[in-house]
């Protein structure tokens, strides 16, 4: 990894060179941040608000969650900077670029990190694991610490090693070829980690589905309880991971098999046009078009986190709910139903 940040050191990133594309290219990562900003912090705030979601594995978003407010933050920062006037390319800014670069680094690495944690945590706790997943939820602070720890290293060597300048919006690695190999080739293994597990999980649950839907049609009419589908599990959506008794739960482990199969494959979209930006200016040492220079550094994960982890757990639920509680309250009271 060293070797590869040293011998690519002198290689540049084309950046927008006009007034006019600077602008346009800033506000418009201005408002992609805005809403990594909103949709990061709807998270947190669920967290805070909702003991439901205060889960061992909703800690574990919270911790992404968190990483990537600060991202969002932090090219909120740099936007403000170039859209102020004051532009990143210009050696008064040199500091604060570098400064900049190293946050950039720090938490888009630190992003892949804790998908991958979760990922993992799951895993070994939905396939019954139990030593490992007794574990992991008894060292919670070393899950958190092992993200921000190689965020850390990695963002001290890439600016002692390359060192960061602006790439248009906000500063980074200037070589295509760098960023694709420190950041994009392991992006992509830890896609395919995750894809892996997830798979294996949909696998596993698929398998059981299948099982309970099948002793079910064969218990019908069967009046004994006994008869009905009783399964102990680990249940990550109940405190610290605490196993629980599912009667048929086949329609929810469906759900959860779905559920798990959109996160690898929506990472995949996500970072599939960045990728391809890449490698073309890798290969060819040209510059994409600015439209699709836009729209690759508009790619900012945190708002698609909030998507995944916000409305596709229960977090959604947990708010329709509260909103749901205080229209009721609030229509009646009259009958002396208290006001939300």
């Amino acid at each position: 990894m060293l070797f590869i940040m040293g011998v690519l050191l002198k290689e540049v990133l084309s950046a927008p060179v006009s007034i006019r594309e600077i602008r346009t290219l800033n506000a418009v990562i201005l408002v992609v941040s805005l809403l990594s900003v909103i949709g990061a912090g709807w998270i947190i705030l669920s967290f805070l608000l909702f003991r439901s979601v205060r889960t061992f594995r909703h800690q574990l978003i919270l911790g992404l969650a968190i990483s990537d407010l600060w991202m969002a933050i932090n090219f909120m920062s740099s936007t403000a900077v170039n859209l102020s006037g004051y532009l990143l390319s210009e050696k008064p800014q040199k500091p604060f670029c570098s400064f900049n670069g190293f946050m950039t680094q720090l938490f888009v690495v630190q992003t892949d990190y804790w998908v991958l944690m979760i990922a993992i945590c799951t895993f070994l706790i939905l396939a019954n694991y139990k030593h490992q997943s007794s574990w992991i939820q008894e060292h919670r602070i070393v899950l958190w610490c092992l993200p921000w720890g190689f965020s850390t290293l990695w963002a001290a060597l890439g600016l002692g090693i390359a060192g960061y300048g602006n790439i248009g919006a906000w500063c980074w690695f200037t070589s295509d070829r760098t960023r694709l190999l420190v950041n994009f080739i392991p992006r992509w293994i830890i896609i395919l980690v995750i894809l892996a597990l997830y798979l294996r999980l949909y696998s596993l649950i698929y398998k059981a589905h299948t099982r309970f839907t099948s002793f079910d049609q064969e218990a019908a009419g069967t009046p004994e309880p006994e008869a009905e589908s009783v399964s102990s599990t680990r249940c990550i959506g109940c405190p610290n991971g605490s196993v629980t008794q599912m009667r048929k739960p086949s329609p929810v482990l469906k759900k959860l098999a779905y559920q798990m199969m959109a996160y690898p494959l929506m990472y995949m979209l996500i970072w599939t046009i960045p990728t391809a930006v890449r490698i073309y200016q890798s290969v060819t040492g040209k510059p994409a078009s600015f439209g699709i220079a836009t729209v690759d550094k508009a790619f900012i994960q945190g708002f698609a986190d909030a998507l995944i982890y916000g409305f596709n757990e229960s977090s959604l639920s947990v708010w329709r709910e509260r909103f749901s509680r205080c229209k009721s309250n609030s229509s009646s009271t009259f009958t002396g139903g208290a006001r939300c």
